[in-house]
């Protein structure tokens, strides 16, 4: 697999790979991503923004990532328990894999391109957040070095766990 910005043409792979993970996590009684969030609009703004990542097999587009770094909105108030870190900090969302790859390292691919990215900036923390009944995320995270914090509120209300590593 290969890791490279993605472009705006791969925006119809990308908002296919959100209509999957949309099906997956619909089958497997998450309610995560039913509302037609996220999709190919986003995708396009997270490449314009300069933050959309993509993992690549054989010309494929094969999963997708927002990594960006600076401040999440939803992050600014943690409720049952605290962050760690302060200041600047790198975060990722969004994370679509083809269900051909699951369990193949993809999501873990993105997080260490996080990791890497943030030690070219010196920032010593990232963060992440998922949906209480995404298991598969959170073991992704965890796998990752990342430890649950607390709970934060997205854009809509809704609860998501979040999760945050600081970084050596």
């Amino acid at each position: 697999m290969e890791l490279r910005l993605a472009a705006e043409s791969d925006v119809p792979q990308i908002a296919r790979l959100y209509d999957l993970a949309r099906a997956s996590l619909r089958d497997a009684g998450v309610p995560q991503w039913q509302d037609g969030y996220p999709n190919g609009e986003d995708a396009l703004g997270d490449i314009r923004a300069g933050h959309g990542y993509v993992l690549t097999k054989n010309g494929r587009v094969a999963a997708f990532a927002c990594l960006a770094f600076g401040v999440e909105p939803a992050y600014n108030i943690i409720e049952d328990g605290a962050w760690l870190g302060e200041g600047e900090y790198g975060f990722l969302h969004r994370v679509a894999v083809d269900p051909a790859l699951k369990g193949r390292g993809a999501a873990g691919i993105f997080f260490s391109e996080l990791k890497r990215q943030a030690k070219e900036r010196d920032i010593k923390i990232i963060r992440g957040d998922t949906h209480r009944l995404n298991l598969p995320m959170q073991r992704v995270m965890a796998k990752n070095g990342l430890e649950l914090r607390g709970v934060i509120h997205v854009e809509d209300g809704s609860e998501r766990l979040a999760y945050e590593c600081i970084l050596e």
